[in-house]
């Protein structure tokens, strides 16, 4: 099975994952490939999974592959109207989405009007300014298994994933523990965790267990301390890759395409110099995560 930048191979009760040095953004795979990037995705993802296990939080991962394989624990792939309050060891439809300053896609729905200050925590009347920390978590909730990500209220989201309001309120508890944890551990090494996402899945027994990979540059976002204290938002993660796309016009072409229910327009290959600065991204986030010095690992001989 492929998904977008990863591939998923089932081994019976385990699935083996594997990262490719491919990248996505606006839900488009884009046509160029950035030198190691999957290895450093897979590492970072091992390394944050080792943490949760022992904060004593549930995850699929079970062994390191290297350089960019993890075999983790299987669960199943069920469609919402395939899910009941019964059922078990599948992957809630939903992706976990909690932020802590004011950036991307929050920004641009503030600043249009279409998220109130209130409703970010805020006192009335107060402009939201990008890069401002929030004045608390901010929790939502997306689609995982449709075309394109969506917002969901609550109902919805209930609706689609069979969980209870007890284990979605638990589900957010577990985003928060595991985001205070990265917040602090990367801060320590000059990084501010501005906002990220987290997959989800029930076991055997319906408890909530940590699946897919987080705290990586493709599903978190990081700023560099120092250049944010001077006022500067220097992306550390794969919005270096959307804003280069912003700037040509190419987001903006496929939105309005999508909104007027026309074909995406072709997603252009990056320049080499994008390329290069990438992988250079991805490289340092590396190190700035783990601590540890970038070396390709050796590929394993399993299998």
């Amino acid at each position: 099975m492929k998904g977008k930048v990863k591939e998923a191979y089932d081994l019976g009760e385990m699935l083996e994952f594997r990262f490719t040095d491919q990248i996505s953004v606006f839900d488009k795979v884009i046509p160029s490939l950035i030198p190691f990037k999957g290895e450093t995705l897979c590492r970072e993802g091992v390394f944050w999974f080792e943490r949760a296990s022992e904060m004593g939080i549930k995850n699929h991962f079970q062994k390191f592959l290297p350089p960019s394989g993890m075999l983790c624990r299987k669960v199943d792939i069920l469609q919402p109207e395939e899910i009941s309050s019964l059922s078990r060891s599948y992957l809630i439809p939903l992706e976990f989405i909690c932020r802590w300053y004011v950036a991307g896609s929050l920004y641009d729905r503030a600043a249009a009007g279409e998220i109130s200050s209130q409703m970010l925590g805020f006192p009335s009347g107060h402009k939201v300014a990008y890069g401002e920390p929030l004045p608390e978590p901010f929790f939502e909730v997306s689609t995982k298994l449709e075309k394109t990500d969506r917002l969901l209220g609550e109902e919805e989201a209930l609706e689609i994933s069979g969980l209870s309001r007890r284990e979605l309120e638990e589900a957010k508890e577990i985003v928060l523990r595991i985001d205070e944890d990265l917040g602090r551990s990367v801060e320590a090494r000059g990084l501010i965790h501005v906002d990220g996402k987290k997959e989800l899945a029930l076991d055997e027994n319906r408890d909530i267990m940590v699946v897919d990979v987080y705290g990586t540059a493709d599903e978190d976002r990081f700023w560099d301390r120092s250049l944010y204290e001077r006022g500067e938002f220097a992306d550390l993660s794969k919005e270096y890759v959307r804003q280069y796309y912003r700037k040509t016009g190419y987001k903006k072409r496929l939105y309005d395409s999508r909104a007027a229910g026309l074909e995406d327009p072709a997603m252009p290959p990056l320049p080499p110099e994008v390329i290069e600065e990438t992988s250079r991204i991805y490289l340092n986030l590396y190190e700035r995560i783990t601590g540890s010095s970038f070396k390709p690992a050796i590929k394993s001989q399993h299998l």
